[in-house]
């Protein structure tokens, strides 16, 4: 073998072991700081890099807008985020979605009192109805979407209030507003069961969605093709392992019966109708940011 062969030969090697040895960030949009990242998300990561034989970092965000940034600045590689984090994220980056964390239970609901007097949807046109967090998946757009659903609009003909999910329970149960738009499921092992002032039959749920599009681990635009392929099948192969990982912190038990799911971009045009329902058609910036 020649001089020039050898030395091409060792380069290439080099090459190969610095392209292997390349750590991937990864980011959690409504984890914020390292030590919280790492106790609610550690035993993930370890599975992950089990799972794929690749090796990740966490990489703290601030604040959606700070993980959409991120991505697009290359200093983040993937994102757990919600699908209406997601929405915006792709409009601004281009990044895409790899697994979804199929949740039980999740969806949303319009919830009245049994003894208001209210059976329909139309029934709340002209009143007071309490959504969640501003930007919420299944607090804010879905029981906005679901108010649509039954032809009421819920930008004009309700009077829209936003407010925590423990205080509109709350506000609902005095009778300071119509109804209350909600995670159902949060909800229902929230709120209500912890609630013994009133009977379960209190409560009366107007309409109740299907089950929403799922949260996911997304892939920045600039993560190459046969890195996203590596990690979708190394989750989905070892999907036991990874979930007992995501569900051992406590923090995580909105994940607790989940299973893991390859996903697509269509799957959320949904959430992309439910932004435009509730009168934000551009799907370029984080609602409440």
């Amino acid at each position: 073998m020649t001089l020039k062969a050898t030395l091409l030969g060792a380069a290439l090697t080099l090459l190969a072991g610095t392209a292997s040895a390349e750590t991937w960030n990864i980011a959690v949009t409504d984890v914020e700081g390292l030590e919280r990242l790492q106790a609610e998300w550690g035993p993930f990561k370890a599975e992950l890099e089990k799972a794929t034989g690749e090796t990740f970092d966490f990489f703290p965000v601030s604040s959606r807008t700070a993980a959409a940034e991120s991505l697009r600045g290359e200093t983040v590689d993937f994102v757990i985020t919600g699908p209406a984090e997601y929405i915006v994220i792709n409009t601004l980056t281009k990044a895409t979605p790899l697994i979804g964390f199929g949740r039980p239970d999740y969806r949303c609901a319009i919830v009245v009192r049994a003894d208001a007097g209210i059976d329909s949807m139309d029934d709340l046109k002209g009143q007071k109805v309490a959504f969640g967090d501003i930007g919420s998946t299944s607090n804010m757009l879905c029981p906005m979407q679901l108010m649509a659903d039954y032809d009421v609009d819920p930008v004009s003909d309700v009077d829209k209030v936003h407010t925590a999910a423990n205080i509109a329970h709350e506000a609902l149960k005095a009778g300071d507003v119509a109804a209350i738009g909600v995670n159902e499921g949060s909800w229902i092992s929230g709120a209500r069961n912890k609630d013994t002032s009133v009977p379960y039959g209190f409560f009366k749920v107007l309409a109740r969605s299907g089950d929403l599009p799922n949260d996911m681990l997304l892939a920045g635009a600039h993560v190459p093709a046969e890195v996203q392929k590596l990690l979708r099948d190394g989750i989905i192969e070892n999907k036991a392992a990874i979930i007992k990982a995501i569900t051992a912190h406590e923090e995580n038990d909105k994940y607790v019966g989940m299973d893991l799911v390859t996903i697509e971009d269509a799957a959320y045009n949904r959430v992309r109708s439910m932004y435009t329902t509730a009168g934000y058609p551009q799907f370029d910036s984080f609602l409440g940011e």
